[in-house]
């Protein structure tokens, strides 16, 4: 049973994204908050509730890797799920060595991401960024 007080933060500039993971981890069982920015993520009381974060690379002024790293300086321990609809190797290479918990390239499968939040949720541990069957790095 998933603990509804976990809350889950999304960062996406593209809001038809963030209401679909919204929909998507409701039913889930899980609480969401749905932020358009970095700088709107930062600036927010959910910043100190998150659970885990859903963070996309590409967020117009700042990207999902300058966020994490602000993070990071701050002494979050927030694991991090990026998301992207952008591949190509020097974006993996950066990815696997961020220390982020998972990557899923858009689309992706809804089961995956419940997957990767779960397993963050509950254990903490970095997950296997390897590309799935069938996909290039």
């Amino acid at each position: 049973m998933v603990d509804t007080q976990l809350l889950i933060s999304i960062v996406d500039d593209d809001r038809s994204v963030r209401r679909a993971l919204r929909r998507l981890l409701r039913t889930g069982g899980y609480a969401t908050e749905l932020f358009a920015s970095a700088q709107e993520f930062l600036s927010s009381p959910a910043l100190s509730r998150t659970a885990c974060l859903i963070l996309d690379i590409q967020l117009g002024a700042t990207t999902g890797f300058e966020l994490q790293a602000q993070l990071a300086a701050d002494g979050s321990a927030i694991p991090i799920i990026f998301i992207s609809a952008y591949d190509d190797a020097a974006t993996g290479e950066r990815i696997a060595e961020s220390g982020a918990t998972a990557y899923l390239r858009k689309p992706f499968e809804e089961h995956d991401l419940l997957d990767a939040i779960r397993r963050a949720v509950d254990t903490g541990d970095r997950l296997d960024l390897a590309p799935t069957p069938g996909e290039t790095s």
